[in-house]
């Protein structure tokens, strides 16, 4: 620890991404990363701009980007805000709408960054226990709030609230914003989008990294009223106003036009999805339900730690959470056929030696 470092830095807990590892080839099924190429239009965009221009700067309001959005979404432009990754966008949110004088709230287990954010912004903050079977139950969060926060689906957990609840979440709690992750929503689940034009309040974040296979790029948006959006463009151009370069702006352009190849990678991983939870489950293990392009499973028999471990000692990388409450679970990304056969075939072999 530096001598030289800020009190606010010192006392900081970073937030922890997956394992990328280089020591050799393994199975990556770790940081839900989209198991399936991006789509053939987006490389074609990529190639067409890799010119001369990249000594330019990009356009800083991302124009092309937020029209792709917007005519997808069915929604004005002025209704869109896109960041380097929905991280990005969701630290943006936490400064411009979050910092408030009552304490926001967020599921205890839910996605990482939100805590980090909270210390980070020095935001203060309080967590809502899941329930028993890890749902996030809305009628558990008090309207007396500065802000609400919390993914569809849930992450790590995979679990999905219906749109009738957020909406009746959205009736009573009016006096803050709602801000609903939506990483994951379109391996299973419906989106919240078309609710802003009823609700001003609400604010939705969704990523191009996940569901459009552009991780490597990162892309995010946010979707929510005029007056929301403005706040996230003035805290961006307060930061930095060109979060997105060139090929990123047209590559997200591409693959938002590009449904038909959206809608089949995303039931590719679907289908993949409610296989291998049914293979699971006939080796003894207990898997919450997901709309997530990932699994959150555990073992009667044997620890998650343990089979993290051996998992990996084997090529296969899945996530383990060493937290209260979920330390005998793994998160499993939903892979390939392939990789998933691979999975259930080294599990049966481990399970087997036990």
């Amino acid at each position: 620890m530096s001598i030289y470092w800020s009190e606010l830095i010192r006392g900081l807990d970073p937030y922890v991404p997956g394992e990328q590892p280089r020591d050799r080839q393994y199975i990556k099924l770790n940081t839900n990363e989209n198991p399936y190429p991006p789509s053939p239009a987006v490389l074609e965009a990529i190639r067409e701009h890799t010119n001369q221009d990249l000594r330019l700067y990009p356009d800083p309001n991302g124009d092309i980007l937020k029209a792709a959005v917007a005519d997808y979404f069915q929604v004005e432009k002025n209704n869109v805000f896109v960041g380097n990754g929905s991280d990005e966008v969701l630290a943006f949110a936490f400064i411009s709408i979050f910092k408030q004088a009552k304490p926001i709230l967020y599921p205890d287990i839910s996605y990482s960054f939100y805590p980090v954010y909270s210390k980070f912004f020095e935001i203060e903050a309080v967590t809502v226990p899941l329930t028993a079977d890890f749902q996030i139950d809305l009628a558990d969060y008090p309207v007396d709030n500065g802000g609400i926060i919390f993914p569809n689906p849930n992450a790590p957990t995979g679990r999905i609230l219906p749109l009738e609840q957020i909406e009746a979440l959205l009736q009573r709690n009016t006096a803050s914003v709602v801000l609903v992750d939506e990483a994951y929503i379109d391996f299973g689940g419906v989106s919240c989008i078309p609710l802003i034009k009823k609700y001003p309040n609400l604010l939705v974040a969704q990523t191009l990294s996940k569901s459009r296979s552009l991780a490597g790029l990162r892309i995010g948006y946010a979707v929510g009223s005029a007056e929301l959006i403005e706040g996230l463009e003035r805290a961006k151009n307060c930061f930095n106003s060109y979060t997105l370069d060139r090929l990123a702006l047209v590559a997200g352009a591409a693959a938002m036009r590009d449904r038909d190849y959206f809608d089949t990678t995303c039931r590719a991983v679907m289908a993949t999805r409610e296989w291998v939870v049914s293979a699971l489950k006939q080796l003894g293990f207990e898997v919450v339900p997901s709309a997530a392009n990932f699994i959150f499973i555990c073992h009667q028999n044997q620890s998650a730690e343990e089979l993290f471990s051996e998992l990996r000692l084997r090529g296969v990388l899945v996530r383990y959470f060493k937290q209260p409450r979920i330390d005998n679970h793994l998160r499993v990304t939903i892979g390939t056929d392939r990789e998933m056969q691979e999975l259930v075939r080294q599990l049966q072999a481990i399970l087997g030696s036990n």
